[in-house]
C-alpha cells in the first residue's frame, strides 16, 4: 500500500524529502512550490524553485499560486483526494481549507525543536544563540505558527565550529527520512500526537540585513556564534580600508583563540581578532565581489598586519 501524498515545498531543503517520499512508493498527485522567481545575472530570467525543478525530473504535476485566497485554488487542491499533504519549506501561510483539504491533514517538517525556534529562521537563529543541539520535527500543522501537535522528533547535535549551512545540510536528510518514517506510521495508523509544551518558546524572525555587520565589542562566543550563525548567506561582515577606501569583507569561518585587546583590533598575524572579551580567528573570508577564500589564502592578496583594526 501507499499513501496519496501532496508534496509541497520550494528550496534545496525540501528536495531530499520528495526524493524520499517517491522512493518508498507514495503516490505524489502533485506537488506546489512557489512560483518561478526573476534570476540569472541581470534578474531577468524566471527560474523555476529547486523542488519545481525536481517534480519536473520526476514527471510530476506542479502548481505554483501565488496564495490560496482564491477559491478555485482550495476546490483544486480538495479535488486531489489526497490522504495527507506533507509540507517542507513551502513559504506560504496556509489557510484552514488547505490545512483540512486532505483526508488526514497536513503534516511539516521543522527544522528546530519545537517549541523553540517556530518561525522564519530556525537553523540560524539556533546556532547565533549558541545552542548545544536542535533537530528535525514533524508536526501536524494547525492554524498557528508551529503550534500544532508533534509527530516524530529527530535531534542533532551543533559542533562548536558549524556553520548554518553545514546544519542545513544535516538537517535536510535527517529531516527526509524522519518524514518517510512518520509517513509509515500514519499509513498504519500509529502515529501518535504530543501536544507542545507552552514553556520554552522562541521565534526564529527572518533574518534581516541590519543585524549582518559584525560587533568585535561583544565576547568572543557571540561574535564567533553570529559569525557561523549567518555563513554562507547572507554572510556577517566587517569593514576594512583597501586601496584607500572602506570595502565589506564577509567572514564564513571562525573559532574561539586566545587573547585580549582593544576590541575589533588584529592580535596576530593570522587573524586572530579581539572582543570584548576573549578574541575569535577568522578562518575563511570573501571580499565584496570575490570568491571565498581560507584565511591563508586571503592574506596572500590583502595582507594585514598585527595591530589594524576592523569593524
Amino acid at each position: 500500500m501507499s499513501l496519496r501524498i501532496i508534496f509541497m515545498g520550494t528550496p534545496e531543503f525540501s528536495v531530499p524529502t520528495l526524493l524520499t517520499l517517491v522512493d518508498a512508493g507514495h503516490q505524489i498527485v502533485a506537488v506546489y512550490s512557489q512560483p518561478p522567481r526573476p534570476g540569472g545575472r541581470r534578474g531577468l530570467d524566471l527560474q523555476k524553485s529547486p523542488v519545481h525543478q525536481a517534480a519536473e525530473l520526476l514527471g510530476l504535476p506542479v502548481f505554483t499560486p501565488v496564495n490560496f485566497k482564491d477559491p478555485d485554488e482550495r476546490e483544486k487542491f480538495r479535488a486531489l483526494d489526497a490522504d495527507v499533504a506533507v509540507v517542507v519549506a513551502y513559504g506560504l501561510l496556509l489557510p484552514e481549507a488547505i490545512l483540512t483539504g486532505t483526508r488526514d491533514g497536513c503534516y511539516n517538517g521543522h527544522a528546530s525543536l519545537l517549541p523553540r525556534w517556530r518561525g522564519a529562521a530556525p537553523i540560524q537563529r539556533a546556532i547565533m544563540a549558541g545552542d548545544a543541539k536542535t533537530g528535525m520535527m514533524v508536526m501536524k500543522m494547525d492554524k498557528g505558527l508551529d503550534t500544532g501537535p508533534v509527530a516524530l522528533t529527530r535531534e542533532v547535535e551543533i559542533g562548536p565550529n558549524m556553520t548554518a549551512g553545514e546544519l542545513h545540510d544535516k538537517l535536510m536528510h535527517v529531516g527526509a527520512k524522519a518524514i518517510g518514517e512518520a509517513m509509515v506510521a500514519l499509513e498504519s495508523g500509529n502515529l501518535p500526537l504530543t501536544p507542545q509544551p507552552d514553556e520554552g518558546v522562541l521565534y526564529a524572525s527572518k533574518i534581516d540585513k541590519g543585524e549582518t555587520r559584525i560587533d568585535f565589542a561583544r565576547d568572543a562566543a557571540d561574535v564567533h556564534n553570529h559569525i557561523r550563525g549567518l555563513a554562507p548567506f547572507p554572510g556577517a561582515w566587517f569593514e576594512l580600508e583597501i586601496g584607500g577606501k572602506p570595502e565589506r569583507v564577509k567572514v564564513l569561518g571562525s573559532e574561539l583563540a586566545e587573547g585580549n585587546g582593544p576590541a575589533g583590533e588584529l592580535l596576530s598575524d593570522d587573524l586572530v581578532v579581539a572582543c570584548a572579551s576573549g578574541a575569535i580567528r577568522l578562518t575563511r573570508l570573501q571580499k565584496a565581489g570575490g570568491k571565498p577564500l581560507p584565511a591563508a589564502d586571503f592574506l596572500r592578496g590583502t595582507p594585514l598586519a598585527r595591530g589594524t583594526r576592523i569593524s
